[in-house]
């Protein structure tokens, strides 16, 4: 699950994965949204908070340009690229703990994810170049291992993102377990497409989870410090306070001290007042410029 800054000029730090991923309910036990959100955030509209942005009733960050959007934002910090899609055939052991890295959201042979992708996409194709590896991706889940793997595996990786359903596949599996519960919880808590962003950046890089570094324990802090839209909080306020848990949390790791996804991306975003992430964008990553009209 989520690696970051794969490839880094060699000046720049590189970010790694985080700890290993157990998924985790959409929202756990205990933090429920209270107050309803408003009939337009309960249909996908925009925020009207002090300082943003006006913008019609949209789908949020679903929509197809902002998912595409939303793919390329994270591309820059992941992977420093807007090309999002040259990463269906990346395999990389980044030396973070968690095994190989590999496909369009960095998914790790040793945060389980990896392993539920080729599962379901063994199901569906058996005869893939993958499935003979499946034995090996169950005795190393969890770990960094590359027993069995080597040293085959990265190659037939790159063989089977060549096939279309399996570039089907890692999206289908990237939506379900990170993008679109992160675009639900998002709309539970009222907030608008960059608050959706928000969410889905942290969830790709901290994972699913409900410890104190993954999505869902990085939420529950942000909860103690602001409300959201949905329980009567400002938007903006809110945003800033999920933005600060998170940044703090990086800085916790020597892997992740570079927070300028946050800093000068995220934040920019915010402090303009583009509740929308309306086009034109311009922000940066590591250092790096990255404009998208």
């Amino acid at each position: 699950m989520k690696r970051a800054g794969l490839l880094l000029l060699a000046v720049v730090p590189v970010i790694v994965t985080t700890a290993a991923y157990v998924a985790a309910p959409e929202q756990p036990a205990g933090s429920g949204a209270g107050r309803p959100a408003s009939a337009s955030r309960a249909a996908g509209g925009e925020s009207s908070a002090k300082g943003g942005r006006a913008a019609p009733r949209r789908a949020g960050l679903a929509a197809p340009d902002k998912k595409e959007l939303a793919q390329q934002i994270v591309a820059s910090a992941e992977n420093s690229t807007l090309d999002w899609r040259g990463a269906y055939a990346y395999v990389e052991d980044i030396g973070d703990g968690q095994g190989y890295t590999a496909g369009v959201i960095g998914f790790c042979t040793g945060t389980h994810d990896l392993l539920t992708l080729v599962e379901e996409y063994t199901r569906d194709h058996p005869d893939n170049g993958l499935a003979r590896y499946l034995p090996a991706l169950r005795r190393v889940d969890g770990t960094d291992s590359h027993e069995g793997l080597d040293p085959g595996f990265p190659a037939a990786w790159r063989q089977e993102a060549t096939v279309p359903a399996f570039r089907a596949a890692q999206d289908t599996e990237r939506d379900r377990v990170y993008f679109d519960p992160a675009v639900r919880r998002a709309q539970r808590d009222g907030l608008g497409t960059l608050g959706q962003f928000v969410y889905y950046d942290a969830m790709v890089m901290h994972g699913p989870g409900t410890g104190a570094y993954g999505f869902y324990g990085l939420r529950e802090r942000a909860l103690r410090k602001a409300l959201p839209p949905s329980r009567g909080g400002d938007e903006t306020a809110y945003l800033e306070a999920f933005l600060d848990v998170r940044r703090a949390a990086m800085r916790s790791r020597s892997a992740h001290r570079d927070t300028t996804r946050i800093d000068t991306a995220q934040r920019v975003f915010l402090r303009e007042g583009n509740l929308g992430l309306d086009t034109p964008l311009v922000w940066k990553v590591y250092g790096e410029t990255y404009r998208v009209p």
